[in-house]
């Protein structure tokens, strides 16, 4: 995986996020990588203490620079909770979205000061996170402000669909009173740079439409007409190998069958149900355009599976190795 080290998000320790990360990196390809844990070293102990992760050795390290990787070893900068023993397992609590937020900032810092070349945050509770104070819709939008970043965009990934989203976090009606050809362009052009970062020497971009049947010419809305079709031409008149508008109910089958590379989505629900149906245990969540690697397991915190063992690391494990990949 090379000499570039990552760092890890705990999330919301309350969740299921204490429990996957020590199941990803206890054993296959990432025990011993190159990553350090941003997290409450108690809880990472507690959880161990039930049983329900492998046995590893939970290592506190005071600098990246400190940490020697090697199987079974897990090294941590211990980001502590304000009360660790009060910490409820499957509750909304404050200090849990606090911690969250402190991890993620952390890290933030570490990696604009070169100490780390890429992060993967655990899932964190947007609840707990506005409880705590810190009134960000999820991951994406606080990096974007941790790193003063403008243009940004949710990306899914898999290997057989990738997905990129004009918006996210808003209400469909919202969506709909401010769909503008400039973010439109913005989006089509950081999947370009996306994808050709990650490997795809001629990306192939499809635009899925707003509308049924991309608005089957102006029948059922005109954001096609007036918006969309003339992103797209503008896009592609800058050399850019662009699609569209395409018609929403089939363009996904199309990219995961090798059609597109990725798929350029209007809204939240648009990019986030194909892909949770096709690969919901395997999706990597990445924040493009960062100045930085940002890669995320595509679920939530699960609460009400919480420090039973139950919890599945996978989506976990390839998002920390995609986050190595990519550094």
């Amino acid at each position: 995986m090379g000499s570039k080290t990552i760092a890890v998000t705990m999330g919301d320790p309350a969740g299921i996020s204490p429990e996957i990360i020590i199941k990803a990196m206890a054993e296959g390809s990432l025990s011993g990588a190159p990553a350090v844990v941003i997290g409450c070293l108690h809880t990472l102990r507690r959880v161990q203490a039930l049983g329900i992760v492998p046995k590893v050795e939970l290592r506190e390290i005071q600098r990246v620079s400190e940490a020697k990787f090697t199987p079974g070893v897990i090294h941590v900068l211990d980001e502590p909770l304000a009360n660790p023993q009060e910490l409820v397992p499957g509750k909304v609590q404050a200090q849990a979205g606090d911690l969250a937020y402190r991890c993620v900032k952390r890290a933030t810092e570490l990696a604009l000061a070169g100490e780390v070349q890429a992060i993967a945050t655990a899932p964190l509770n947007k609840e707990a996170l506005h409880s705590a104070g810190h009134l960000y819709p999820g991951h994406t939008e606080l990096l974007a402000k941790l790193t003063d970043t403008r243009d940004y965009a949710m990306v899914l990934y898999t290997d057989t669909l990738k997905v990129i989203h004009v918006t996210t976090h808003i209400s469909l009606r919202k969506f709909l009173d401010t769909l503008n050809r400039n973010r439109v362009e913005t989006v089509i052009g950081m999947a370009d740079t996306f994808l050709k970062r990650v490997g795809f020497p001629n990306p192939r971009i499809a635009v899925a439409g707003v509308n049924p049947h991309a608005g089957e010419n102006g029948l059922f809305g005109d954001e096609e007409i007036n918006i969309l079709t003339p992103s797209i031409d503008a896009m592609k008149a800058k050399g850019i190998d662009v699609y569209g508008p395409c018609a929403p109910d089939t363009v996904f089958l199309q990219a995961n069958e090798g059609r597109y590379d990725m798929v350029v989505a209007m809204y939240h629900d648009q990019g986030h149900i194909p892909l949770k149906l096709l690969g919901f245990h395997d999706g990597v969540n990445i924040t493009a355009g960062l100045p930085f690697i940002r890669t995320s397991a595509d679920h939530g915190t699960a609460f009400d599976i919480a420090w039973t063992g139950k919890a599945k690391s996978e989506s976990m494990a390839i998002s920390m190795e995609l986050a190595l990949k990519l550094a």
